[in-house]
């Protein structure tokens, strides 16, 4: 089964989200015509905390069993911020909202997952971890519409919205054409 751990997002800031991203996607779609982009469905929006991928189901019980303790981090406000490109320069590949308030509350979610992931023998990332939302995943970017995108991104304000934060999901992806589709296993509560 493919896995990850995530932070879920209430419904309102999810819709907040979602508003933002179809304001950049109608600037883009002026700006940048033939971008190619697959958009985020507003009911799959959150913040990815540990992509674990492709697993044996022994090794989600495994998964499962260690973060089930609840984490010590205490619950949070989290609200959104600007967007920017992954990677920061060059053909984008993924559109994102940052974090305004709880981006040093996620930060510390994920170190405690981290190191809990490391003790089952999975490695850390080689990138420094960027809590973010994921907004488009890019499919094709025209030769040199990468500046008009991340002029796109740089003038889209995030649509104002804010939430508590109570717990780390731990989530089932299923992938089909229509997109993926995401199942909650195990919530973690923070302290």
């Amino acid at each position: 089964m493919r896995l990850f751990i995530g932070i879920e997002l209430d419904d309102p800031v999810r819709e907040a989200a979602a508003r933002t991203a179809g304001m950049l996607r109608t600037r883009l779609a002026r700006t940048v015509p033939d971008l190619q982009a697959r958009w985020v469905a507003p009911e799959n929006l959150h913040v990815t905390v540990w992509f674990v991928g492709e697993v044996t189901d022994d090794r989600a019980a495994a998964i499962h069993a260690a973060l089930a303790p609840p984490l010590a981090t205490v619950t949070f406000g989290l609200s959104l911020a600007g967007g920017g490109a992954f990677p920061p320069s060059g053909p984008p590949r993924v559109f994102w909202l940052g974090l305004d308030e709880g981006r040093d509350a996620v930060l510390r979610v994920y170190s405690e997952i981290a190191r809990r992931m490391t003790t089952l023998g999975f490695e850390t990332e080689r990138r420094a971890y960027s809590p973010h939302v994921t907004i488009a995943r890019v499919k094709g970017a025209p030769r040199g519409g990468g500046r008009a995108v991340r002029d796109a991104l740089a003038a889209t304000v995030s649509t104002p919205a804010a939430c508590r934060v109570q717990a780390a999901t731990l989530f089932r992806s299923r992938l089909s054409p229509r997109g993926a589709s995401y199942e909650p296993l195990l919530r973690v509560p923070l302290s």
